[in-house]
């Protein structure tokens, strides 16, 4: 059968690669330079419309500050979201850590903003008095909250973007004509679907696999396509003879083990034919020197 799971190197997901970190830094620093700017405009009208006496540089301070801040604290949203990663079926269980990572975001924010509203106060002769504050914190979590919503909601959409542009992979069922039992129990190919067409990767094409919260990403030259499974269900229907754990959290196929490389602590690391690293630990490690297809590499 031809392997239909090759795709043109010119493909979407391929021709992105090069932009992606201009699209991924360059939409956050223009949402809050924009976001800056525009803010302070309309806080600088509203405070003279109505008769409040500030001087036309506060607002800017304060715009900036604020929104420097998030920016800065954008890279812990994307660390945390990727820690504890939110889905429909556990949001429930997820929202408790979600409400208090906003919390503690909300005091790193307002912390940083009222530090820099300090120093930029002192540079022109002045000083920033912050309030009350407890008063003033519990208001800025108010916003700061539906701001932390909001970015989880863009950072998760972007996700599940880059899914779609790369692709997801699924059991391929039985024909409507053919018992299904044998299919399903240990697919032969997985079922890729990426922007609207569907692809066949032969289960013999998969060199490693990683569990990743609700999926376990296929690893296929080079690509990762996350099936939504768990680690202890793919390995019960991949062929045993061919795909090892070695992990708690990764697979091998013994047939794209170039080496293994122990390790002082008794754990060892894989290299596969691709280069990539794989960890193995002690726990499976045994098990896997005893295969005679990688033996003599151990």
């Amino acid at each position: 059968m031809a392997d239909t799971s090759r795709t043109a190197p010119d493909s979407d997901w391929t021709r992105y690669q090069p932009w992606r970190p201009w699209v991924e830094y360059g939409f956050w620093i223009a949402m809050f330079v924009i976001n800056a700017i525009a803010n302070s405009i309309t806080a600088d009208f509203d405070l003279h419309r109505a008769h409040v006496d500030v001087r036309d540089w506060e607002p800017v301070i304060w715009e900036l500050s604020s929104n420097l801040m998030v920016l800065l604290l954008v890279p812990a949203i994307v660390a945390f979201t990727r820690w504890r990663p939110i889905h429909f079926d556990n949001w429930k269980r997820r929202l408790p850590e979600y409400l208090g990572a906003s919390m503690v975001w909300s005091i790193l924010h307002v912390a940083g903003m009222v530090a820099l509203r300090k120093i930029g106060y002192a540079a022109l002769g002045s000083h920033y008095d912050f309030g009350n504050w407890p008063l003033e914190s519990g208001y800025e979590y108010l916003k700061d909250v539906r701001g932390f919503a909001t970015m989880v909601a863009l950072i998760e959409g972007y996700r599940l973007f880059l899914r779609r542009l790369q692709g997801e992979a699924s059991l391929l069922g039985a024909p409507d004509d053919s018992p299904a039992a044998e299919a399903v129990a240990r697919p032969e190919r997985f079922l890729v679907r990426k922007l609207g067409k569907e692809f066949l990767v032969p289960a013999a094409d998969i060199e490693w696999l990683q569990a990743a919260s609700n999926y376990v990403n296929l690893h296929v030259r080079g690509r990762d396509y996350p099936l939504r499974t768990t680690m202890a269900q793919i390995e019960d229907r991949l062929d045993p003879a061919t795909f090892r754990r070695v992990h708690r959290s990764y697979m091998v196929n013994l047939d794209r083990v170039e080496r293994i490389e122990p390790l002082e602590s008794g754990d060892a690391r894989i290299v596969m034919h691709d280069g990539a690293i794989v960890p193995c630990s002690r726990r499976y490690r045994a098990a896997l020197r005893g295969d005679s297809t990688v033996s003599a590499a151990a």
